[in-house]
């Protein structure tokens, strides 16, 4: 479906857009627009990648006037741009809305108007019961989303991804546990007991994919993600590479949770089951959320979210094999630095 289309990603410069040129370059894809507002990242990218097809557009998602250019002629979108990091969304709760919400808006009206295809936006599990400034953002924006997909049908079709956490992408916990292990420190650990959903980040272009192919209008998808402990993980890293160093437990940030939800119970109610994906329609009114209110059915109290503290989680054995996927730990395990 990408032969001969024209691909922008908004955020393009970060572990997402890095993942999609890997994978897309060589295809029969005409071309790929990466937009975002970190000229240093754009420029490494063009120098790492020095592709024909690639072409790069400054600007922000909060500037609508900004993204007019890099929309004309595109007939996908993947809108990756996010304020990501829990901690600084809470001390910077407008920063995130301005960005997360109010940015997808600009790109939602921007696709529109430039008569894009597909659209997808992608969101996170923080967005499930939100207790935190960067979930409450997400959540908003997912509503966003949805909201403009019944207006924008069937010109141009938006969907939402729902994923947990991707593994060794920027910031995240894992090139930080390699670093400390290669500086010889002690990994510290939030609260070992902690539960996360595991993505890696080919998993995560999957989802994407996926729903480019299979979504209609307002669709959130969400893969059937693996979980784990803080603890179990930060313990394989330790036996993969062989560290002594003793386990250093600092305390839960500011705005974590102690486990992560990818759908509520009653998103559970009327997602369709796709195999290694769920699919949450937008208009549940005609289709099977009433069956769990009729005489002799379960009550909808009966259901439970999918979350990452349910059984089964990844034991030590799962978790290694899940972290020699990873670039990043096949790297260090060969001796090379790893940037956190």
């Amino acid at each position: 479906m990408f032969t001969g289309k024209t691909l922008l990603i908004t955020g393009g410069t970060g572990t997402f857009g890095n993942a999609v040129l890997r994978r897309f370059l060589e295809t029969n894809i005409r071309q790929i627009r990466i937009f975002s507002r970190d000229e240093k990242k754009q420029d490494d990218m063009r120098k790492h990648f020095t592709h024909d097809k690639l072409r790069f557009y400054i600007g922000d998602v909060r500037n609508e006037s900004s993204l007019t250019d890099a929309m004309r002629g595109v007939d996908f979108v993947f809108h990756a741009s996010a304020l990501k990091q829990v901690p600084s969304c809470e001390f910077f709760p407008l920063e995130a809305l301005r960005t997360n919400a109010l940015g997808t808006e600009n790109v939602l009206n921007a696709a529109i108007a430039a008569g894009v295809s597909r659209l997808i936006v992608l969101s996170t599990d923080k967005a499930v019961y939100p207790i935190n400034a960067m979930g409450i953002s997400k959540a908003m924006m997912e509503k966003l989303a949805i909201a403009k997909s019944r207006v924008a049908a069937p010109n141009t079709t938006i969907c939402v991804t729902r994923y947990g956490n991707v593994m060794a992408s920027r910031g995240s916990v894992i090139p930080l546990f390699l670093h400390q292990i290669q500086e010889g420190k002690s990994l510290t650990v939030t609260d070992p007991k902690m539960s996360r959903f595991m993505m890696t980040i080919e998993d995560a272009v999957d989802l994407v994919i996926y729903a480019f192919m299979h979504g209609t209008p307002g669709d959130i998808f969400v893969q059937k993600a693996p979980a784990a402990t803080m603890g179990v993980l930060a313990e394989a890293i330790q036996q993969l590479f062989d560290s002594d160093r003793p386990v250093h437990i600092i305390g839960t940030r500011h705005g974590e949770k102690l486990y992560e939800t990818l759908l509520t119970r009653e998103e559970m109610a009327v997602s369709q089951d796709l195999g290694d994906y769920y699919r949450i329609p937008a208009d549940n009114r005609d289709l099977n959320y009433k069956k769990y209110f009729t005489e002799g059915q379960a009550g909808l109290s009966d259901l439970k979210d999918f979350n990452s503290h349910q059984d089964p989680l990844l034991d030590l054995a799962g978790m290694s094999q899940l972290l020699l996927r990873l670039d990043c730990v096949q790297r260090a395990l060969r001796g090379e630095r790893v940037e956190v």
